[in-house]
């Protein structure tokens, strides 16, 4: 299934995880993000409460793509929108904890 969305999407790897034993299926060009994933989710929307972290995935492309993450608000805006993805998960550093470490160096 993994390679029919690749081909289908044009886009994207597949690649091995040993920690669990799976194949993950990554998009990192924020291009391909903004003009063929989100719009996919758009077009056909999760039916869980993971589309609530779709969307703010979308925002925080959107601030990538707009080169907002190179400031120190836009990096701001974007840790504040993960912080709020996947609520139910455990997060090993808060937000102030990622922001200090980025801003240290």
């Amino acid at each position: 299934m993994l390679y029919k969305i690749q081909e289908l999407w044009g886009c994207g790897f597949i690649r091995p995880d040993s920690s669990d034993n799976t194949l993950k299926f990554e998009v990192r060009k924020i291009v391909d993000l903004i003009e063929i994933v989100l719009p996919h989710f758009r077009n056909y929307p999760l039916l869980t409460a993971k589309q609530h972290d779709v969307e703010l995935f979308g925002k925080i492309c959107c601030l990538v793509f707009d080169k907002q993450h190179l400031e120190i608000e836009g990096l701001s805006k974007i840790v504040s929108l993960a912080m709020r993805m996947n609520s139910s998960g455990k997060r090993k550093y808060s937000g102030d904890e990622i922001l200090n470490s980025l801003l240290i160096r």
